[in-house]
């Protein structure tokens, strides 16, 4: 048999060995090395883990016996060091020496550190991974200022309060998600947050982190010059691609590790998937692309290389603590805008020459699919236009007997 090494244990890396496992399963012996000394889990649902409403159990979903039963090498706990590409094989921090005949790198990404004065202190964290929400959930009640109000910050400012804490929200943009809401829905959600008690200061640069003379976090400065007291910092500024043991091995690496349309780096015996590559210019942290990625990457693994990866434009979803917000394309301000504004629900349509082009709702997200498929079609929307908030029932309605009437 030949082998199959995966570096990294993650979505990405689970979602591949799900497909290499069933598309040949007897073509590879195969191991798996994970940094974290833990089996598969969801990431996603960290957030509710952190605010109580799950637990590790739960968001388990490939156990060590799942490993087992498929006669995967499963190493935990031990990272990868060195990749030899002139031997193929693959050194771990514990000693192991892992030949390979198709090795995958599925690093994933780092949380991004402030680049500030004090961010090494005891009391700085980030919110990434099991270890930190272990290390989240072991806090006393505290004083806590998240840094960041993209969707990481947002989860764990509304977690953190539910376990207790002050919890005090600094984002250096003047709405909230700024790269997937527009103005509206951002300060839509702040209002609904700061009504669970979480509290913002926006437009603000965090300057630097006050040390209480013991090594430990006691305030966080602001470029404004207000001061805010804190116990912990969390730190929620974005992700940073793994491209280390990629980099020491000679292959190509830009923002992250380069790969063609297989998933295949320079290097024909080894590939990469998720957080950590960079495909036509492009890095990814959504679930979807990474799972499409793996999908790709498992046909070639197992010789049926009819596939090529290409980045497919798709509405985010998201759910912000219970809050769910759909975003598409670009509401940048170009062409018409439709708006419809109610009490927990917003909606924006961003129409130009007659089609949609982008597209924002916030709370009842129930016709997402249908203005994703109208923007996905390009159809042509001058018909429905009086009655295209009202979405897709009202939609068919006015159009007789609808889909005639809506086809591209």
């Amino acid at each position: 048999m030949k082998k199959l090494v995966v570096i990294g244990n993650g979505m990405a890396a689970i979602r591949l060995l799900e497909e290499v496992t069933r598309l040949a399963p007897d073509l590879y012996q195969i191991t798996v090395v994970g940094d974290e000394p833990f089996a598969g889990y969801n990431r996603v649902m960290l957030s509710p883990l952190l605010g109580g409403g799950t637990d590790e159990v739960a968001i388990t979903t490939h156990p060590h016996q799942w490993y087992r039963d498929r006669n995967i090498r499963l190493i935990t706990g031990s990272p990868v060091v060195a990749i030899r590409r002139h031997r193929r094989q693959v050194v771990t921090a514990a000693g192991h020496k892992l030949d390979y005949d198709r090795l995958v790198l599925a690093t994933g990404a780092a949380p991004r550190q402030l680049p500030i004065e004090g961010n090494e202190l005891n009391g700085v964290m980030s919110f990434r991974d099991l270890y930190d929400v272990r290390k989240l959930l072991s806090l006393s009640a505290a004083r806590v200022v998240v840094v960041g109000g993209g969707f990481l910050g947002l989860e764990a400012a509304d977690a953190l309060v539910k376990q207790g804490h002050d919890v005090t929200l600094v984002h250096s943009r003047g709405h909230l998600l700024n790269q997937q809401l527009d103005e509206e829905a951002g300060h839509r959600l702040q209002h609904d947050l700061e009504k669970r008690g979480v509290k913002f200061v926006m437009q603000a640069r965090t300057e630097s982190i006050q040390d209480n003379g013991q090594g430990a976090v006691t305030a966080v400065n602001l470029a404004d010059g207000q001061v805010l007291p804190a116990d912990y910092v969390v730190q929620a500024v974005g992700i940073l691609p793994r491209t280390e043991l990629a980099d020491q091995a000679g292959l190509t690496v830009n923002q992250g590790v380069r790969v063609d349309d297989t998933l295949q780096t320079f290097d024909p015996a080894i590939y990469a998937i998720g957080e950590c590559v960079e495909h036509r210019n492009r890095t990814f942290g959504l679930v979807a692309p990474l799972y499409e990625q793996a999908a790709v990457c498992a046909s070639h693994l197992a010789e049926l290389g009819h596939r090529r990866y290409l980045f497919a434009d798709n509405a985010t979803r998201l759910k912000i603590s219970g809050i769910d917000l759909v975003s598409l394309g670009d509401f940048d301000g170009q062409g018409q805008m439709l708006q419809l504004s109610l009490p927990g629900s917003y909606r924006r349509l961003q129409i130009v020459d007659d089609r949609i082009v982008g597209m924002v709702l916030y709370g009842d997200v129930t016709d997402a699919a249908y203005y994703e498929n109208l923007w996905r079609e390009r159809t042509n929307i001058a018909s429905l236009r009086q009655v295209l908030l009202m979405g897709e029932a009202f939609c068919k309605a006015a159009g007789g007997d609808g889909e005639e009437e809506i086809a591209a």
